[in-house]
């Protein structure tokens, strides 16, 4: 489950870490009434920031700096309500329903102010956590990891043991600190990692990593993806999931308790289980198709389940033909094959090819069924004929 940032930066300073003072907005004059109260407690200036789980928000316009309380009234009403496009949105981008407003903490002060890049993540192929960080953080962080790997550091930590202090103090050092600030980073390493294993997070990513004009070490961003499957150790957590940033088709599968994904191609896949979802996906681009989503009905493929999955395959409109892959072990064939049949004539406004695989128990069964109904279905034995005759299919379409 993805966080806003404002979330995210709640979480990380239960456990110390520190953030720069802010207030999170839904409208203009919430935005006015955060500066004001921001600027009595002694902010100097102000960052208005869109609120949307995408990264690369300014590049695309949805943070902006605000020397007055008469800015940050112009920015908010700029960015409140706009359809953010960054590299991680679709075209469309994404509507801003929130902004926070942050104090600045870009001042000048006795030393120079620094940014750097740092997150907490699992590496599964070492069974380790893993602290990445870099001296050169900031909005062209992947630019630096492409031209200048040597840049980016890795401190692997064991999860039954945790971060220990040496290793705190190894990131410290790699980043060039001393004084003051080396002993600031140190703690907020440590903290942050407590954060992220407390959390039974995936992701904490920090970008920028901050030290201020006076070597304080601080959070100016933080992203957070928490472990879906913990969240029933942590409601108070999964209080936070907000609806409204799901992709709605995506969300209506959830309600059918179906996984589904889109994607950006035009060919519907409808599997049981995600390995062979995964399959059929690679089979398609190797007939030369493009997957339009990942759809798992899961175990019990039934009528309902089955039609369930077509509408919301359907309500992409780039959808040109529909691939059903199902392996029947635990629902036989013949009654994935008669829900198949039933779901069509229950869908009206079906138009487009629909090519079926079914394997398993009672395959044979399952394919008289199909060839016999009289619809727009294709039935297919192996799975690279299934490929060839969706990506042929739409080839024509």
């Amino acid at each position: 489950m993805n966080l806003h940032e404002y979330q995210g930066k709640e979480i990380i300073a239960r456990y110390g870490v520190k953030i720069p003072r802010g207030i999170v907005a839904s409208t203009v004059e919430e935005a006015v009434q955060a500066a004001t109260e921001l600027k009595n407690q002694g902010a100097i200036g102000f960052v208005v920031k869109a609120q949307i789980h995408a990264g690369g928000r300014g590049k695309g316009g949805g943070v902006k700096l605000a020397s007055t309380i008469a800015d940050v009234k112009k920015y908010a009403s700029q960015i409140l309500g706009m359809h953010l496009v960054t590299p991680q949105t679709s075209k469309e981008g994404k509507l801003v329903r929130k902004v926070l407003i942050q104090e600045d903490v870009y001042v000048d002060g006795p030393s120079k102010p620094q940014e750097f890049y740092m997150s907490v993540l699992m590496d599964r192929e070492r069974h380790r956590n893993v602290i990445i960080y870099s001296p050169k953080g900031g909005m062209n962080i992947e630019e630096v990891a492409a031209t200048t790997p040597e840049l980016v550091f890795k401190e692997y930590i064991h999860p039954g043991i945790g971060i220990r202090p040496f290793q705190a103090s190894k990131i410290a050092f790699n980043l060039g600190l001393s004084g003051k600030a080396f002993k600031e980073m140190t703690t907020f390493v440590k903290a942050l990692y407590k954060a992220f294993a407390s959390s039974d997070a995936s992701l904490f990513e920090i970008n920028p990593c901050f030290k201020s004009a006076q070597d304080e070490v601080m959070a100016v961003d933080c992203k957070v993806t928490l472990d879906d499957n913990a969240l029933f150790r942590h409601p108070d957590l999964a209080a936070m999931y907000d609806p409204n940033e799901e992709d709605p088709t995506e969300l209506e599968a959830k309600k059918y308790n179906l996984n589904y994904v889109k994607l950006d191609g035009n060919i519907g896949c409808m599997v049981n289980g995600a390995g062979l979802a995964m399959a059929t996906m690679d089979m398609i681009k190797l007939a030369g198709g493009e997957p339009a989503n990942f759809l798992d009905v899961g175990g019990t493929a039934d009528a309902k389940r089955v039609e369930s999955g077509f509408r919301i395959i359907l309500k992409d409109p780039n959808v040109k033909a529909i691939l059903v892959n199902i392996f029947g072990g635990i629902v036989r064939c013949d009654r994935v094959a008669n829900g198949i049949v039933e779901a069509y004539k229950n869908i009206p406004d079906i138009s487009v090819p629909i090519i079926v695989r079914l394997q398993g128990t009672n395959a044979d069964l399952a394919k008289e069924i199909i060839d016999e109904s009289g619809l727009n279905v294709i039935s297919a034995i192996t799975l690279e004929d299934a490929a060839k005759a969706v990506a042929e299919v739409t080839a024509k379409a």
